[in-house]
């Protein structure tokens, strides 16, 4: 791979990567395993995918992250029920936890009313999203967070056309009856 094609799929993972940690934080619901899937999804696609032109990056993408998210669910799907049979236990990393001095110190950005504001919308959102089936979660994600057209999303979704509009219209009629016209 030459160092120009480097630069540019560095360029791509690095535009797409904090919409794909939402994206797979709203599936799996939890930080550290949203991080892990995107990070396998990209170092896939850098490895078996770099060479192909970079329009086709795209879609590749989200159909090895929706992958990742799928295949870690249902692997969190076994270990839930063989842990539900053990004792519980206490992880020791978790156990004492120092606070981060770095995370004590405040931030610039927009006031406390905008943040909280705009958190709480997220909040609902991430919420009603969660709650959608899979599928049609996938396409509104897609479609609405990555901005794919449906041909796209039809792709990294492997999938028909006709499906993602289904799923999507489903998916938005659910979120419009759950958070009204406003949101």
């Amino acid at each position: 791979m030459a160092l120009g094609e480097i630069r540019e799929l560095e360029r791509f993972l690095a535009s797409v990567e904090q919409r794909a940690f939402r994206i797979a934080r709203i599936a799996l619901r939890n930080d550290d395993d949203a991080l892990d899937v995107v990070q396998d999804a990209m170092l896939q696609l850098a490895q078996r995918y770099g060479q192909r032109p970079s329009a086709e990056w795209r879609p590749l993408f989200y159909r090895i992250l929706q992958n990742r998210v799928r295949d870690y669910q249902r692997r969190r799907q076994v270990r839930d029920r063989v842990f539900a049979w053990l004792p519980s236990f206490v992880d020791k990393d978790e156990a004492i936890a120092e606070p981060d001095p770095l995370e004590q110190v405040g931030d610039p950005g927009p006031g406390v009313v905008e943040q909280l504001a705009t958190g709480e919308a997220m909040k609902l959102l991430e919420g009603a999203l969660g709650a959608l089936p899979a599928r049609q979660q996938e396409a509104f994600m897609l479609r609405n967070f990555e901005g794919l057209d449906v041909a796209q999303t039809a792709s990294a979704m492997g999938c028909s056309e006709g499906s993602v509009k289904t799923h999507y219209s489903r998916a938005v009629h659910t979120l419009r009856a759950q958070l009204g016209e406003a949101w």
